[in-house]
């Protein structure tokens, strides 16, 4: 260990040492090492980490180690303690992402309230039911876990705007378990607030419930503000974000809105001109105007995939069931699902690739909808297989209808 201090200290340390004692101390962790005996290593041979190291540190672990996105989850929260306060901070002022409107700058506005909800209210209101479980305390707590639940939007932005653009610089790994650990917590919550309105007297299930909830979802603001957004500023371009705060407001915002519209000191961007050429089709000749009206206009939600998995296209009329987001095109359909559910998306894609389904069919509750949910393999005349649509309705009205209608309304 002195030799390696000594490196350190002589200046000749490589990147590639520190990027293997960083490894090496994380795989103690995976073993089994004490967290103390590991951050004495840690503070000891290491020092200050960069926040590129840390999203280095998780691929590595997924693509050279083997350790499933799984056990990195389990990790993220311990490595994260262990490296906390040894984090390299880059704080100027007068950055773009100090300004209201930036994506970054939304981010931790809601980070700010978030906090608040978490460590001064509901903390407040869960020590009053450890002291009295009455039904004012109780209710006290769900109205908390209501609010907090609308941190589904926070994180939906971040999984469907901001990771698609790391990814397409290559940054799998720090999206994949982020958002396992997202979706971690909007259950812990779901499941904290199932406790509460079925409440049967054990205090501790509920405290335990509701202190795992506020623990997680405040690791997940230092582990976004320290790790990811530092990451995302180094990588994106000023265009990207720009189309981040756009897309932004379809999905919705957390406890706080923007409280302005980003304009960096530029050249505005001008969008490209929709072509006026038609296209020929078999049966038809369409304008491409015509044709995203009438896309728009089915009852339906549309998605395509092509051959590769990759999103190409997506309908956007009035109402759509689930959100969609610009950004997911030119992105794998497996990095557009969470990490638990990748699996079915790959046995769907195999079977239609291998020519054993042509089909398949879902039907959820979502909402106050009854959705149904259709997959078709799309082949060519020679049945070579071209991509997957997938289609999407509210079958609510349809269920609904009774007896015959020969008439206008």
């Amino acid at each position: 260990m002195s030799e390696i201090i000594n490196n350190r200290e002589s200046g000749i340390e490589s990147k590639s040492e520190r990027q293997a004692m960083l490894k090496q101390i994380i795989k103690d962790l995976h073993n089994g090492k004490s967290v103390d005996d590991v951050k004495a290593q840690f503070e000891n041979a290491v020092g200050q980490i960069s926040v590129a190291e840390i999203s280095q540190l998780e691929q590595a672990l997924m693509e050279e180690e083997g350790i499933p996105v799984s056990e990195v989850q389990r990790l993220c929260s311990v490595h994260t303690a262990v490296f906390k306060g040894s984090i390299e901070e880059i704080h100027q002022s007068g950055k773009p992402e100090e300004q209201p409107g930036h994506p970054i700058h939304t981010f931790k506005l809601e980070n700010r309230e978030i906090d608040k909800l978490l460590n001064f209210k509901m903390q407040l209101h869960l020590e009053r039911f450890e002291k009295e479980d009455s039904e004012k305390n109780r209710i006290k707590l769900i109205e908390d876990l209501n609010l907090l639940a609308d941190v589904d939007k926070h994180y939906t932005r971040k999984e469907n705007l901001l990771f698609p653009y790391l990814e397409k610089y290559g940054i799998y790994g720090p999206t994949q378990v982020m958002w396992g650990v997202d979706d971690g917590i909007r259950a812990a919550i779901k499941g904290a607030k199932e406790k509460l309105v079925h409440y049967n007297g054990d205090k501790k299930a509920v405290h335990a419930a509701v202190y795992f909830v506020i623990r997680e979802t405040s690791e997940m603001i230092y582990k976004e503000e320290n790790i990811l957004f530092p990451m995302a500023l180094q990588t994106l371009t000023e265009d990207e974000w720009i189309k981040i705060a756009h897309d932004g407001e379809d999905i919705g915002y957390c406890l706080a809105a923007p409280t302005g519209v980003w304009k960096p000191e530029r050249a505005e961007m001008k969008a490209a001109a929709m072509s006026d050429g038609f296209i020929k089709m078999e049966t038809g000749l369409l304008s491409l105007k015509q044709l995203e009206l009438m896309l728009n206009h089915l009852p339906v939600d549309i998605t395509f995939i092509d051959e590769d998995d990759v999103v190409r296209y997506f309908s956007h009329g009035k109402g759509r069931i689930f959100h969609r987001t610009k950004a997911v095109i030119g992105r794998t359909v497996q990095n557009c699902h969470p990490p638990k559910s990748v699996h079915v998306v790959e046995d769907l894609l195999r079977d239609f690739k291998a020519g054993v389904k042509d089909v398949e069919d879902f039907y959820i509750k979502f909402r106050d909808k009854y959705v149904y949910i259709r997959y078709f393999a799309v082949r060519d005349e020679a049945g070579k297989y071209g991509g997957t649509l997938e289609f999407t309705q509210n079958i609510d009205p349809i269920q609904a209808i009774q007896g015959e209608k020969r008439i206008l309304s």
